[in-house]
Parts: structure tokens; sequence; C-alpha cells
């Protein structure tokens, strides 16, 4: 953490399941998510039990890392909800199992409507950028998020009104 930034924790509820960021999944990541409110910040270490080779962390783990930090950029610095369209990653230098890594995501364009282009990054403790994406997103307010059936009257109510309240 940057000592001379303040972050803010964001609001997760435990009542979802999300392999990346759920408080309440124990097989999964458990991100906590923070704010300057111009990112979204990650500290975290990748279990185990989620390495590929020699200790190294599994690359479909890191593209959840960065997938999950960017949504969460979108989600929380537009204040809409945001799904994945498409990305992709730079693998730059291995990451290890048990080491702390930071993750940030940046919204690096929004039209104003749907579109939302975000920035994922991916540090090892030495601070050496080891991945990074790039990603095209979908914002939707969540009335039409409900409307499609991704979230009910309780979800807004439990998770997006305190997190955008923040």
């Amino acid at each position: 953490m940057d000592a001379t930034k303040e972050y803010k924790e964001l609001h997760n509820s435990d009542t979802q399941n999300c392999f990346a960021c759920s408080p309440s999944n124990k097989f999964g990541l458990q991100m906590k998510l923070f704010t300057d409110e111009e990112a979204v910040y990650s500290w975290l270490s990748v279990p185990n039990h989620m390495g590929g080779w020699q200790n190294i962390v599994h690359g479909g783990i890191v593209s959840t890392i960065l997938d999950e930090i960017m949504g969460w950029a979108g989600l929380y610095l537009l204040k809409k909800v945001t799904l994945t369209n498409s990305m992709t990653v730079d693998f730059i230098k291995a990451l290890h199992v048990g080491e702390r890594l930071r993750a940030e995501g940046r919204v690096i364009d929004y039209n104003g409507d749907r579109k939302v282009s975000v920035e994922g990054l991916l540090y090892n403790e030495k601070n050496e950028l080891c991945a990074k994406s790039k990603g095209d997103f979908t914002a939707l307010s969540p009335k039409l998020a409900k409307r499609i059936g991704m979230m009910t009257d309780d979800h807004i109510r439990e998770f997006f009104e305190p997190l955008i309240n923040q």
C-alpha cells in the first residue's frame, strides 16, 4: 500500500458467491477492494491450490484477478453494473503463489452510454509489473440489470446501493 495515499475499503456483500471477491467463498480469492477515488485496488496472495507449474500462479487465476479489478473499477468509479465483453491479457513476468500482489483497475474511456474501456495491472511484491489487461465492458444501470435478470431488488439494496453511496 502506498503510505502517501488514503484508501477506502469498498463495501462488499457476503450474500454473493463470486469466486474472485466474495468474502464467504472459502474456495475463492476473497479479494478485498479499496479505492483512492481514481482507481480500485486489491492486495492479495494467491493460495497454493491455485498454482500452476512450480508455484507459479495459474494464468487463468491471473486473468480472473485482472477481470475482477477491472469490473470493480467500472462498478465503483462509474456507479454502473459492468459486464466483460472482451479482454486481453499480457503476461509479462511470472507471479508466485503466496506472494503479496497488488492489482489496480482504472477506467480509461467511457462514452457516457454503455461502452467502457478499462485497464488492469498486476504487480508482484517487488513492485514489478507482471501482467496487464485491457477490457471492453458494458455498463448497465441497476434497473436494466434487474430487468434482464442479473440482479434482484434485494441484491441492489444489499450490494449495489451501499457501494455507490459510500
